[in-house]
């Protein structure tokens, strides 16, 4: 079985956004859990959500969840506790019923610390079934900035 490459298109669609390492978020040591950087890369979707009208909310109120069925996350760094870093999310589009989206966390010094991409789907909150197709208001929204793949 022979799986199809994806297709991604990086756009100019992008949001940061600042958090400052909280302890819970440590080891032992002090430094940033690997777990965490997914609740990162939340934060990155969250804020790039309320900037763009995307937000959960907004798609739940047309009917619909967006699970997570694909994270990456590649570290080159160790984070500290109380560390400020900023998450810079990048929407990429696909012609595909997905949001795709790219991380990178930088530290103070504006060293790059993590990368990672996300992949979610859309399924409705009715039935919990897959959406093959683009639902209509993710069109309108894509037709909205300007997006064309």
């Amino acid at each position: 079985m022979t799986r199809q490459k994806e297709i991604y298109k990086s756009t100019s669609l992008k949001e940061s956004v600042q958090i400052r390492v909280r302890f819970s978020e440590t080891d032992p040591l002090g430094i940033v859990w690997h777990g965490n950087y997914i609740k990162y890369f939340e934060e990155g979707r969250e804020a790039f959500g309320r900037k763009y009208s995307i937000s959960y909310l907004e798609i739940k109120q047309h009917g619909f969840a967006t699970p997570v069925v694909k994270s990456v996350c590649e570290h080159r760094k160790r984070v500290r506790y109380g560390e400020l870093l900023e998450i810079e999310t990048l929407y990429m589009d696909t012609p595909a019923a997905k949001l795709v989206f790219h991380y990178f966390i930088y530290n103070e010094q504006r060293e790059l610390v993590c990368t990672g991409e996300t992949v979610q789907v859309f399924t409705s909150l009715k039935d919990g079934m897959l959406s093959l197709y683009n639902p209509e208001f993710y069109t309108q929204w894509k037709e909205k900035h300007l997006l064309r793949f």
